[in-house]
């Protein structure tokens, strides 16, 4: 049974018997995670040290070579001399050589041309001898194999062809026979310690091929998959302990994933999970590619990440194995880390409510909560003509099932559809203040009941979301993974579960950076995103609207087309905009203020109610009567006469163009010229009111991308905008693809890059006169 005369070198390299009390050592001394991930780096030198002094096979000079798998070698087949005869046929003289094709298969050495020497292929198995030619006045370059009743030598063109010829046998030799031996186990002690003799001859083979390390790992996994269930906890330790070293540098095949799973099911608290577990399982994350081709080592991944919160200090060790993962500086070096631990989390989740999802109709339970009291509307402050509306009360629903409550909800949205049809935002048909508010709130509250072991393991890798949003190098790959919302509808629905997942998508809304929060709306048209879902009356909606004001407020402030927005909620959310507003909410009063002066709203009725709905707070009062100065403001700014063109001062601020503009008449305006003044981006708010606006001079000027947005929004008809060295980027003149009036536009010493200059000219057909000099596209 012992193998080491084949070359496995040493039987005992991987390390001695495991006593009782070391094998179950108490949870509560161990350290945390990064204690011991610094413990186990410091021992791993002297692993390694007690691998490289062993091992038949090694070269000495250091050299390393590529597995042979087939090659062109001359060969010669020699029978043992026994009579005076066949000692003068086998004397060099006669000796003859034959150039073979030969293949090193799994268990035997064949040729391509089976006849002379090779007419039958030669097993490993009768090989009794491998060795380099060590004969007086021997052929060079040649190795020697020995079997019963002969020798083959086979001679290659240089001595390091001869040197791979010869460790490519040798290793296929010794793999054959620890295959054909751990295929058989008789006694676990011995098969122990040819599995360390294993482990030990690949991690000293001089041959530098992916398949070296992982052809022990699957004969072992081969091994522990027929025998799985019968293994001791201590003969769990004593394994995974001996193919430790493999695994530093080697994903583990998919039937060691099973046998690593069950360990993590059965012993969360052992030693082996941290010591030997935690770098496996670092490097699945760091370097996984796809989990759909092996999506064992997911599985596993899910299974140490529910074993280390099995710790008493449970979420605590996670937490540090997260920050492991990302690493102590402000960015993460691994760039599959994030997609991959997301990939382990959303799949843990779906198997929690797999097998609420697969239950009958009639089994999937659920308990509403009493039907909410909604509060009644506020008596308004100064009351208008139209009437204050009134919010009706939901009945409670009899819908107690996930299936009907997607029923219910497509039904709903099936009569807003219908709605909008027979009556949109801008006809003339009577409006209805809530027409968002179709699913009543009980639907969002209802309490889907899980087995308690699902209800851990949903509550774990919800606060590792929790946790990879905390990252602010990771939020943005992470609010673009979940903006397709990748979670099951039943999850949508428990209210336990979008409670935890509040938190998350609250850091997305307040990240200032326009690629996070953008990731709230919807990612493709007809879908909900994460702004309708937490929207008053949406199905993850437990605030009344307190998350969806925050969407709102931080969309508006960088939004990149700011009307459209505009637009769209007067479309789809006017009711929960008005319903927050009615609570005195401040951004929903900005809102309505700005649908109002934008003239978002053309239908008489719907503005009458906006306007009631204002009057109806403090707040909106006060807002409202701005409003309307304002608009006064804005109708004497915009009455016919006054110049046509205006040149203001050099040095000239932001205040000093307000002022100037407020000062008369400006509806005759079509040439300002603002080169060489200190004017902004704030002043876009003065220019969208010039109504006759057709060239604009910005020259030297910190215009910047936000004034853009806002006057490619407002300004149709401008025909030239000179930006000549202004801070504006591709970010903010990608804007003016929309003004497809433009004729002239020098963009001379910006930011402007190529692909830019190139969409730009492919959407102004007008565009005649450019100047990009100065800038990456000249």
């Amino acid at each position: 049974m012992d193998l080491s005369g084949g070359g496995g070198g040493g039987g005992g390299g991987g390390g001695g018997e495991l006593h009782n009390n070391q094998f179950y050592q108490c949870e509560e001394s161990k350290p945390l995670l990064g204690e011991m991930t610094e413990g186990n780096n410091n021992s791993r030198p002297c692993r390694r040290s007690v691998h490289s002094s062993s091992g038949s096979g090694s070269s000495s000079s250091g050299m390393r070579y590529k597995l042979l798998h087939e090659g062109d070698i001359q060969v010669c087949a020699l029978k043992h001399p026994r009579t005076f005869l066949s000692k003068i046929l086998s004397s060099k003289f006669l000796r003859r050589w034959e150039p073979h094709h030969l293949t090193l298969t799994d268990s035997c050495l064949s040729s391509a041309t089976p006849t002379g020497y090779m007419e039958t292929s030669l097993s490993y198995s009768s090989i009794e001898d491998l060795q380099l030619l060590s004969w007086d006045n021997a052929p060079k370059y040649c190795v020697q194999l020995s079997f019963p009743g002969g020798t083959v030598l086979l001679q290659a063109a240089n001595s390091y062809l001869r040197d791979q010829w010869f460790h490519s046998l040798q290793w296929k030799k010794k793999i054959y026979k620890y295959r054909k031996v751990l295929n058989n186990p008789s006694r676990w002690d011995v098969v122990l310690k040819e599995i360390r003799a294993l482990v030990d001859m690949a991690l000293t083979s001089p041959l530098q091929d992916e398949s070296i390390h992982q052809a022990p790992l699957h004969i072992i996994s081969t091994l522990l998959a027929e025998v799985l269930l019968n293994l001791s906890q201590q003969l769990h330790y004593s394994i995974i302990s001996a193919i430790a070293p493999l695994l530093e540098n080697n994903h583990p095949p998919p039937d060691l994933c099973e046998f690593f799973c069950k360990h993590c099911r059965e012993r969360p608290r052992s030693m082996v999970v941290i010591e030997v577990f935690t770098p496996v399982v670092q490097r699945i994350l760091k370097h996984n590619m796809d989990f759909g081709k092996c999506p064992r080592l997911r599985l596993f991944t899910q299974e140490y990440i529910l074993a280390l919160n099995e710790l008493n200090a449970g979420m605590e060790v996670v937490k540090k194995f997260v920050h492991s993962m990302h690493g102590p500086t402000g960015q993460c070096p691994h760039p599959r880390v994030l997609p991959n631990l997301v990939a382990v989390c959303l799949a843990a989740i779906y198997s929690c409510y797999e097998e609420f999802i697969n239950r009958p109709l009639s089994a999937r339970q659920t308990t509403p909560p009493p039907p909410p009291v909604l509060p009644m509307a506020p008596t308004p402050a100064n009351p208008s003509p139209s009437t204050t509306p009134t919010l009706p009360l939901s009945p409670p629903p009899s819908v107690v099932n996930s299936s009907e409550i997607l029923v219910e909800l497509e039904r709903n949205n099936n009569k807003a559809n219908a709605k909008r049809k027979e009556g949109p935002v801008g006809s003339d048909s009577e409006p209805n203040l809530i027409d968002c508010l179709l699913v009543s709130p009980t639907l969002n509250m209802l309490s889907i009941q899980l087995p308690v072991q699902a209800d851990r393991v949903l509550g774990c890798f919800a606060l590792i979301l929790k946790m990879l949003s905390d990252y602010d190098d990771w939020r943005p790959a992470l609010a673009s993974l979940l903006q397709p919302i990748p979670f099951p509808k039943e999850a949508l629905a428990h209210a336990k579960f979008t409670k935890e997942l509040k938190y998350v998508i609250q850091r997305f809304a307040e990240d200032p950076r326009q690629e996070v929060h953008s990731c709230l709306l919807s990612v493709r048209s007809g879908k909900d995103g994460w702004f309708q879902l937490y929207s008053p009356g949406g199905v993850a909606c437990d605030d009344d609207g307190e998350l969806f004001a925050g969407m709102v407020h931080i969309l508006m402030g960088s939004c990149y087309k700011t009307k459209k927005f505009l637009l769209s909620l007067a479309e789809n959310k006017l009711g929960p905009c008005m319903l927050l507003a009615l609570r005195g909410n401040q951004t929903m009063v900005e809102i309505l203020c700005l649908m109002l002066e934008y003239n978002i709203i053309e239908n008489k009725d719907t503005q009458l109610q906006i306007i009631s709905t204002l009057e109806s707070t403090q707040v909106g009062l006060r807002m409202y009567e701005q409003l309307c100065d304002r608009q006064r403001e804005l109708k004497e700014l915009q009455r016919k006469g006054g110049p046509t063109r205006l040149t203001l001062p050099s040095k000239s601020t932001d205040a000093d163009l307000a002022r100037l503009l407020s000062s008369g008449s400006f509806g005759n305006l079509e040439n300002l010229s603002l080169a060489f003044t200190n004017v902004t981006s704030a002043c876009a708010e003065q220019l969208i009111k010039l109504p006759s606006l057709k060239q604009l001079n910005l020259w030297s000027t910190q215009f910047g991308d936000a004034g853009l947005r806002l006057l490619s929004e407002h300004l149709a008809c401008l025909q030239v905008l000179n930006l000549c060295e202004t801070p504006v980027t591709d970010a903010g003149l990608l804007a003016l693809s929309s003004m497809k009036s433009l004729c002239s536009l020098n963009m001379n010493s910006t930011k402007l890059t190529a692909d830019t200059y190139e969409d730009l000219k492919a959407k102004l057909p007008n565009l005649k006169d450019v100047d990009v000099r100065y800038t990456e596209a000249w």
